[in-house]
């Protein structure tokens, strides 16, 4: 069983493991960009950029749990680590009206710590999403808007915080993400910035959800830091790139540790038939929505793993069809 604190210090410092905090519809997310100087080991759990950082501050009590997603397209798939609290200690302040905090003297970096902290009120279960600035034109209308809305039809403070792009601040009961970068809209031609970013979904956010349908999050669980290690067929920026084994191989020994059951078991149950040579119409997929997922990634890990045949061919022909997603693949993105 891997330990779960030195993994996660490994993982700071790799440049292609993210990491994430919020909630269905509200999240922060910390990544190295290619070409940026490689990431340095600080005292405690955090990572640190000119960019962005992420630090945990709690591990008692957190249960991971590893798994593997299916992507609309059939050659990939997509891996992470939640980092998860019973559901009772997992909850924030839940506030629905912007909020001011005070001076943020837990930042990351010591010279942000004099700026003010606001919530901006989303409701969230899991996460208090904020905003942080020592802009004073900014602060005033803030303090101007305190106790309302953020949605409230014409309230000005969403308009200023798009124009002044604060840094942007997630706190969870592990720790915290912020993002130092512009927020995507207007001034970024609608795009997201590479790296660090943020996206506040209202359309999300309005469904309640902690997390999305395909993470499969035991009962009575919230997730409240993603950690997503390389993924051994995808890029940082979601591009295709060469098989990589190692990182497939790394991330299979966390699945095993803490994967879901379910999953595990489909997956290694398809990858014994196919050894096996059993032809599509001589075996049965399992009957839960996780088994089946890990049953569809199995195909899609062998064709990477031992290439094309006739037998999977027909096995993909069979199994791996009308996704069971009930969310995209990454939403926001």
């Amino acid at each position: 069983m891997p330990e779960l604190e030195n993994v996660l210090r490994a993982a700071l410092t790799q440049e292609d493991t993210g990491w994430n905090m919020g909630s269905f519809g509200a999240i922060a997310e910390f990544h190295h960009v290619y070409g940026d100087t490689a990431p340095t080991a600080f005292d405690g759990l955090q990572q640190v950029t000119p960019r962005g950082g992420v630090r945990i501050d709690r591990l008692e009590g957190v249960t991971p749990v590893a798994y593997e997603t299916l992507s609309p397209k059939p050659h990939r798939w997509t891996q992470a680590v939640s980092l998860c609290l019973p559901e009772a200690e997992a909850a924030m302040h839940q506030r629905e009206v912007l909020t001011e905090l005070g001076p943020d003297a837990n930042a990351l970096r010591e010279e942000d710590r004099g700026a003010v902290l606001f919530d901006m009120g989303l409701g969230q279960y899991q996460v208090d999403f904020c905003i942080r600035t020592a802009d004073a034109a900014l602060l005033d209308v803030l303090r101007a808007q305190e106790g309302k809305s953020l949605f409230d039809h014409g309230n000005p403070a969403m308009g200023a915080i798009l124009k002044a792009h604060p840094h942007r601040v997630a706190l969870t009961r592990l720790g915290r993400v912020e993002v130092y970068q512009m927020i995507g809209g207007p001034d970024t031609d609608g795009k997201s910035p590479e790296g660090p970013h943020t996206h506040v979904l209202p359309k999300l956010l309005r469904a309640g959800r902690t997390h999305s349908a395909n993470t499969p999050i035991p009962e009575g669980l919230v997730p409240c830091c993603g950690v997503h290690p390389e993924n051994p067929v995808i890029g940082r920026l979601g591009e295709d790139k060469p098989f990589v084994r190692e990182a497939f191989d790394l991330f299979q020994d966390l699945l095993k540790a803490w994967g879901p059951e379910a999953y595990v078991t489909g997956k290694d149950r398809a990858w014994k038939a196919l050894s096996d040579g059993m032809a599509a119409s001589d075996v049965v997929e399992p009957e839960s929505r996780v088994g089946r997922a890990g049953w569809r990634n199995a195909i899609r890990q062998w064709r990477v793993l031992h290439g094309d045949s006739a037998l999977l061919s027909d096995w993909a022909a069979t199994f791996d069809r009308d996704p069971d997603q009930v969310d995209p693949e990454n939403p926001g993105h």
